[in-house]
């Protein structure tokens, strides 16, 4: 099971076990409704802490990756110039 397919059941769950909870509550109308538009907005805030975190992570990768892939590159020229140098033709002529 991925990672994304994970977070997004226990949020879910997360978010079902609330709303029940208060929706079960002997409440009135008017609290039950307040309850629920608070939790929506905690929910709301822990989903977009959350894929601020996964977007922070994603972007760290991406660098990473991308500067190893300049590094990469750039042995691999050096690489070649030495090899260049090393196994020259000699002229025919």
């Amino acid at each position: 099971m991925s990672k994304g397919k994970l977070i997004t059941g226990v949020l879910t769950g997360i978010a079902a076990g609330a709303v029940l909870g208060i929706l079960l509550a002997p409440d009135k109308g008017s609290e039950t409704r307040k309850k629920i538009a608070k939790k929506g907005n905690d929910l709301s805030g822990s989903v977009k802490d959350g894929l601020n975190k996964l977007g922070e992570n994603i972007n760290s990768k991406y660098q990473n990756i991308k500067d190893g892939t300049k590094d990469l590159a750039e042995k691999t020229k050096e690489k070649g110039a030495e090899l260049k140098d090393i196994y020259k033709p000699e002229k025919a002529f």
